[in-house]
């Protein structure tokens, strides 16, 4: 691997001058070939480690802790814009609301290959490039790539700004459908509990990360059968994984989340059901509810999105029909 292209490590210790001093603020004075916001962004991400523990980029720092560094490969240049076929919902002078499919990643990061959602905004709007920062094309929020569902995009920097507040506010509806394993015993609760990046893992967000951000979800079920449940999950928070998260915690993880659940196929007895499962190939997760005041008009706005195909069918397949009031 060259050395353009390879993960670089390094190891600092904070002296007797570093007490108090933010840990990012410690990275910048270290690295001033990167931002501050990029290396408060390693920081959330659990790429920079004080001894060993995930923190906050406002985490002050004691003499003698140890920071670990890992900055990783360069990011690829961004893609042209790709003409994608969008499923677009709803469209105005100001925003567009897009019916995104799974599999789709929403814009670039390290890691992404291929054309994403931002990518195929700018193919079909110029203008969106820059709207909201390098790379976003507008974007408000963000659905995992195996998560299907409607999203909003800005078309100007002020409707961005003014949906952003929204979503800040926790003044947005998001509601997802859920195919989950097993059967909660309630027909609805709510999950309060804050969610941090995993420190044994980068990949994984966890419950149990002794920096969480506080993170709520409400929960019903709209149906069940033998080993399963389609739920209606409104977030009132929006942190990465969140729902995925949650249900795990709950005790009743996403069919098909690998990250959370693992392979729990071979637990299916019907080879019928099983191979449906199988056959998914992303956690079941459907954004099927979004609504928002107009940022320009305040106007109410809400969207909904059946289940998928790929979802109703496998919901068809585990011997359930999809209740009519879903989403």
């Amino acid at each position: 691997m060259s050395a353009r292209t390879a993960q670089r490590v390094f190891v600092h210790r904070a002296g007797p001058d570093d007490a108090g001093t933010r840990i990012d603020r410690f990275c910048a004075a270290r690295h001033p070939e990167h931002s501050r916001s990029f290396l408060a962004r390693l920081i959330r991400e659990g790429r920079i480690l004080v001894d060993g523990q995930v923190v906050r980029p406002g985490h002050p720092l004691t003499p003698g802790a140890e920071i670990r560094v890992e900055i990783p490969p360069p990011e690829p240049p961004a893609a042209a814009p790709v003409a994608i076929a969008l499923p677009v919902v709803h469209e105005d002078d100001a925003i567009l609301v897009i019916d995104k499919p799974a599999g789709l990643v929403v814009h670039r990061g390290a890691g992404v290959r291929g054309p994403t959602l931002a990518d195929a905004l700018v193919a079909r709007d110029p203008s969106l490039a820059g709207v909201g920062g390098e790379g976003r094309a507008g974007l408000v929020h963000r659905l995992d790539k195996g998560t299907s569902g409607l999203l909003v995009v800005a078309r100007t920097p002020e409707a961005h700004r003014r949906l952003q507040d929204q979503f800040r506010a926790r003044r947005v509806d998001k509601r997802y459908l859920a195919i989950t394993w097993g059967r909660p015993r309630a027909e609805a609760g709510t999950i309060d509990a804050p969610v941090g990046r995993d420190p044994r893992s980068r990949v994984r967000m966890s419950t149990r990360a002794p920096h969480g951000r506080p993170a709520a979800s409400r929960w019903r079920k709209l149906a069940e059968v033998p080993g399963f449940a389609l739920l209606e999950v409104t977030i009132l928070t929006g942190r990465t994984h969140q729902v995925r998260v949650h249900l795990a915690a709950l005790g009743h993880p996403l069919v098909g989340d690998l990250t959370y659940a693992g392979d729990r196929s071979r637990q299916v007895h019907d080879p019928a059901r099983r191979q449906a499962v199988r056959a998914l190939g992303r956690p079941a997760l459907h954004a099927a509810r979004l609504g928002f005041e107009h940022p320009v008009s305040g106007r109410p706005m809400t969207f909904t999105s059946p289940l998928p195909d790929d979802l109703a069918g496998l919901w068809r397949a585990l011997g359930g029909t999809v209740p009519e009031d879903a989403p």
